[in-house]
């Protein structure tokens, strides 16, 4: 038995309210005053307006599974996020850094129950809004602070893929940071093999969410729409033989 948790929201920008400059032009000299950087444009975005946030959906596979769902959602710290739930999935908005310190806790505090469990996790950034992107002329590709999240003592599985979407008009070397991120998961102990369009991670939850993570960071530095999917699978009875 299962349920899901659940989703919606979409991000807008703010329009700009303020009032439109008045004065007369002055026609002594050119007006040579620089126009503001595509840099700075992007500098002043939040996370938010950029788009950063993951949709999520838990299921549990036990009887008592509306109780440790509910119960593991109301135990994780909302602060500086945006959540959106409703019968199919969970939107959780914010910095890199709080979306994943969210679903770290709440997978984590269900995984607690003994219960099997899965989530399937997709993390986006580069593109506000559900049907469209929206980025103001001249956003570049802004890259974000790795994520560290504490150890939760619990290992996960999980199949991994990462996607970079060139409709932000990008052009940058996006598959160097893919490699990287799979040679940093090897590294780490947590890259597992390679399945059909997946890589496999194994470990502590946090690594793993980590991982996945901080590849998407990476490649959302040189592409500006990035989308990574994640399937963790946590207290499995299947016997693990890899």
């Amino acid at each position: 038995m299962h349920t899901e948790s659940p989703r919606v929201g979409a991000m807008t920008l703010a329009s700009d309210t303020s009032a439109p400059d008045t004065a007369a032009p002055d026609t002594s000299a050119p007006d040579t005053a620089p126009a503001p950087s595509s840099t700075a444009a992007g500098a002043e975005m939040t996370p938010q307006q950029y788009g950063v946030g993951a949709r999520f959906t838990l299921s549990v596979y036990d009887s008592e599974y509306v109780r440790i769902i509910l119960d593991a959602l109301a135990e994780a710290d909302r602060s500086g996020l945006t959540i959106e739930t409703n019968d199919i999935s969970t939107f959780v908005g914010g910095t890199e850094q709080r979306v994943l310190e969210f679903l770290s806790a709440v997978i984590a505090a269900a995984a607690a129950s003994g219960a099997h469990l899965s989530a399937a996790i997709l993390l986006s950034r580069g593109c506000p809004g559900e049907l469209a992107c929206a980025l103001p002329a001249g956003v570049p590709a802004l890259g974000a602070a790795p994520v560290a999240l504490p150890r939760t003592g619990v290992r996960a599985r999980a199949h991994w893929s990462l996607y970079p979407l060139l409709d932000g008009g990008s052009t940058g070397d996006h598959m160097s940071p893919i490699y990287t991120a799979i040679e940093e998961a090897k590294a780490a102990g947590v890259y597992s093999g390679s399945d059909h369009f997946a890589t496999r991670l194994d470990g502590d939850l946090a690594s793993v969410l980590e991982t996945a993570a901080n590849g998407w960071i990476g490649v959302g530095g040189v592409v500006q729409h990035v989308t990574t999917h994640l399937t963790v699978s946590l207290n499995s009875p299947t016997q693990i033989a890899d």
